[in-house]
């Protein structure tokens, strides 16, 4: 900590810091007054909020971890609380006291839920945007003309709306229809798709730490969120959902049997935090050849620390495969998948390992980089039981039937 000539005698800072966390919590109980308003009159008190919300915003920027483990839980309290729009701009703070110390946990009730709710209003606006046409469009501003900001004619009518250039109220007159898509849900699609970048953002602080991703999984919100991430993914490339797909399908503290179909030998053990397979394969090769049960190249330490825990940090380190990661219906498990893709057999994720039937390589590293990864050696399986689990192992697919 830096002097402060304000320092009582026992050497507890008593200066700015101290007027500054006083200032925050201030903030902090002036937005819960200003929400509360709201959700008793909730067509006045708008400007009060906003007032709150902006002050709020100034004073938690140079909020220690001290200030953002006391006030990320009661913000992330007034979440569902808050008007939709500025919601996400409340969620992006809650996710950067995370990232400062606030318990994640105790944040991400309510940062998840407002993340579902985006996406879903984004999905809504989608399917009604394709079946309202460019016609309806021109209608919900009365007239002919182009309604995008830029005003430029030969920009494709029916292409989605840009947050970062159009009229959110546009966007919802042309999705709203009596019957069929009535203003409140329209409201909730426009908001979804004008704010879900900022929701991506706030998700991901949560969602790279395993107690988060646990209980969503265990919940049954983690099995939601992947689903409405997989469809808006397979409709849009807006937003870049990508890193929070691989987190979602995060494993942790999850078992993995490992069969090596060369040596007829099996192994059992355990992930955390892997995200990706190239990291699993860089792993695979770590634990089992570095670790001395199968032959080959150990890879290099530097590329392993990669594949753990250490950031990139400029120089580029190449790893090198080892094997064809085979699921036991000979299927291939491809490096650019995740370890999700590894099916479950008997109540385990089951893994065989071919040799490679040409060279791999890749840059070392883990794809979410937030999250630390690694693989261990539970135990190595007697040979009956490797030589039973191999004999109802399917041949490996051809490559030519592989990439099918």
């Amino acid at each position: 900590m830096v002097f402060d000539p304000h320092s009582a005698q026992d050497g507890r800072p008593t200066g700015p810091s101290d007027r500054q966390q006083s200032a925050l919590l201030g903030a902090v109980a002036s937005l819960e007054a200003a929400v509360a308003g709201l959700t008793e009159n909730p067509d006045g008190g708008g400007e009060r909020f906003d007032t709150a919300l902006r002050r709020l915003g100034g004073l938690l920027g140079p909020a220690g971890e001290a200030e953002s483990a006391a006030v990320g839980p009661r913000l992330a309290a007034l979440l569902l609380d808050t008007p939709l729009f500025p919601r996400a701009h409340l969620a992006m703070m809650v996710g950067a006291c995370v990232e400062r110390g606030a318990d994640p946990v105790a944040c991400a009730d309510g940062v998840l839920a407002g993340f579902r709710e985006a996406l879903s209003g984004a999905l809504l606006l989608i399917e009604r945007w394709a079946e309202t046409g460019a016609d309806a469009d021109r209608s919900a501003v009365g007239g002919g003309g182009d309604v995008r900001d830029g005003g430029d004619e030969e920009q494709d009518k029916d292409a989605l709306p840009d947050p970062d250039r159009e009229d959110p109220g546009r966007a919802r007159a042309r999705i709203t229809e009596p019957g069929r898509t009535d203003g409140w849900h329209a409201h909730r699609a426009v908001a979804g798709w004008w704010t879900l970048q900022l929701w991506q953002q706030a998700a991901f602080a949560l969602c790279t730490h395993a107690a988060v991703r646990r209980a969503a999984r265990d919940s049954g919100v983690g099995d939601v969120l992947t689903e409405l991430i997989d469809r808006y993914r397979e409709r849009s490339d807006r937003h870049d959902l990508k890193g929070l797909r691989y987190l979602a399908a995060a494993l942790d503290d999850e078992p993995l049997l490992v069969l090596h179909r060369a040596s007829g030998t099996g192994y059992l053990l355990r992930m955390d935090g892997l995200t990706d397979n190239f990291q699993l394969h860089t792993l695979l090769i770590e634990v089992l050849v570095g670790g001395g049960h199968l032959p080959g190249t150990r890879p290099d330490p530097e590329v392993v620390a990669l594949s753990r825990t250490r950031w990139l940090d400029g120089r580029r380190f190449i790893a090198t495969g080892a094997f064809n990661l085979v699921a036991p219906d000979g299927g291939w498990i491809w490096n650019e998948g995740m370890p999700e893709d590894i099916p479950v057999v008997d109540g385990v994720r089951t893994l065989v390992l071919d040799p490679q039937p040409y060279e791999r390589s890749w840059a070392a590293g883990r794809f979410v980089e937030q999250v630390p990864g690694d693989l261990r050696l539970e135990r190595v399986l007697e040979p009956a039981e490797a030589a039973a689990r191999l004999a109802a192992a399917a041949p490996a697919l051809p490559f030519e039937q592989a990439v099918r």
